[in-house]
């Protein structure tokens, strides 16, 4: 039941700020026992989805303020909102995997540096190919290898649960060629700038295409022309 609202709340059905019906009116639409609609309230309250004022009833939060990841990420991945969500994803990769970088141009072994730019031209032969799941595949690995190579737990746990919303947006933005054109060309740097073992370097490299990905989402995907 809790998964059910969840998923009328995602639609938009109940957005940020709306009241959500009263318990008679959810088991009536659900088909399922009071006692399930509250213990579903509780479930869903208990997560910060929604909030509860006395006297007035029960509002749905902004996603901003949700306590579930799987939630957030479920919101990300089938939501609404997707532009928002969007671009707070990049800014997330931002903040982690700038630093991953720094830390693997230290750590990662001459053998992950070969991998990286096979990768890279896996990228390259999948985009004069026209394959853009071939595409999304090797730029998936080549960052999922620098994560790994960043030889930091946490960031390999953090970056886990979000691997199928990144899938998505991938895929999303990549049917554009002229962003494959720029993503290579950016991958390119990277595995360069790791090669020399200088972790500023790795660091300004990642960032550079984390402000790339933000333009292009802005300019070819969002339609914003103040990219």
């Amino acid at each position: 039941m809790a998964d059910e609202l969840l998923d009328r709340i995602i639609a938009g059905e109940f957005p940020p700020g709306a009241s959500v019906p009263g318990e008679l009116e959810l088991s009536s639409r659900h088909e399922v026992s009071r006692m399930t609609v509250r213990e579903a309230m509780k479930t869903l309250e208990a997560q910060r989805i929604l909030s509860v004022e006395r006297g007035r009833g029960t509002f749905v939060n902004p996603v901003n303020r949700w306590g579930s990841l799987d939630a957030v990420l479920r919101a990300a991945s089938e939501g609404t909102n997707d532009a928002s969500a969007a671009i707070q994803l990049i800014e997330l990769r931002r903040m982690l995997e700038t630093g991953a970088c720094e830390l693997a141009a230290g750590r990662m072994a001459d053998s992950d540096i070969q991998t990286l730019r096979a990768h890279v031209e896996k990228m390259r032969l999948a985009h004069e190919r026209n394959d853009l799941a071939a595409f999304v595949e090797a730029d998936l690995a080549f960052h999922d290898l620098i994560l790994q190579a960043s030889d930091n737990v946490f960031v390999a746990v953090l970056f886990e649960p979000l691997h199928r919303v990144l899938e998505k947006r991938r895929t999303e933005t990549s049917k554009v060629p002229d962003i494959q054109e720029h993503a290579i060309g950016h991958h390119q740097n990277i595995a360069d700038a790791l090669a020399s073992r200088d972790p500023h370097r790795a660091r300004d490299a990642m960032d550079a295409h984390m402000q790339q990905t933000l333009d292009d989402l802005k300019t070819y995907v969002l339609g914003d022309g103040t990219a």
